[in-house]
């Protein structure tokens, strides 16, 4: 299966160096038109779905890109970016101490709400799991968050030697491609 994976369009929490987490932002002007050059690159490619996280950002973010091809888009909860509790709406630069080892897998982090990143990663690769089943000759378009798409990553890439997620720079709307193999 061929899965591709793109990163929602930016809002204006993106601009700010905000943690957005699973609160509900808009795309700014820049995150349309991001998601409209977006649209040119898509309509290259063959797809057949589009499954998208059900936030705003993401949905408009889908929604722009799939004005010409008209493909089925389905939202599922499990592409939501990772909730940060009380950590939404922080700059991560002005509490360095709180994020410091958020994407450590084996330390697993909970505190200020921070959703674990072992429960996002089993949501995130059972969704992967159950894909290769489903939709196993089909190309998908996963349109999710950054770090939604950082855990996809880690599924293909592993984690790193001391158990944290690799560093990833996703670029609002960029596309990546994957095999999903069974």
């Amino acid at each position: 299966m061929k899965l591709y994976v793109m990163r929602h369009g930016q809002t204006n929490w993106n601009v700010l160096g905000k943690v957005q987490g699973c609160t509900d932002i808009e795309l700014n002007e820049t995150g349309m038109k991001q998601a409209e050059d977006a649209k040119e690159e898509f309509n290259r490619c063959e797809i057949d779905l589009i499954i998208a996280s059900p936030l705003k950002r993401t949905k408009k973010t889908a929604e722009i890109i799939n004005q010409d091809k008209k493909v089925p888009v389905i939202c599922d909860a499990r592409l939501m970016e990772r909730g940060y509790g009380e950590l939404e709406g922080k700059n991560p630069e002005n509490n360095k101490e709180a994020f410091e080892n958020v994407w450590n897998y084996e330390l697993n982090i909970k505190e200020y709400g921070i959703e674990p990143v072992v429960d996002l990663c089993n949501k995130v690769w059972g969704l992967l799991e159950e894909m290769k089943e489903k939709y196993q000759d089909k190309k998908v378009l996963f349109v999710t968050h950054g770090g939604t798409a950082k855990v996809i990553n880690s599924y293909f890439k592993g984690l790193d030697e001391n158990g944290v997620l690799p560093r990833v720079e996703w670029k609002n709307c960029e596309i990546r491609k994957y095999e999903l193999n069974k």
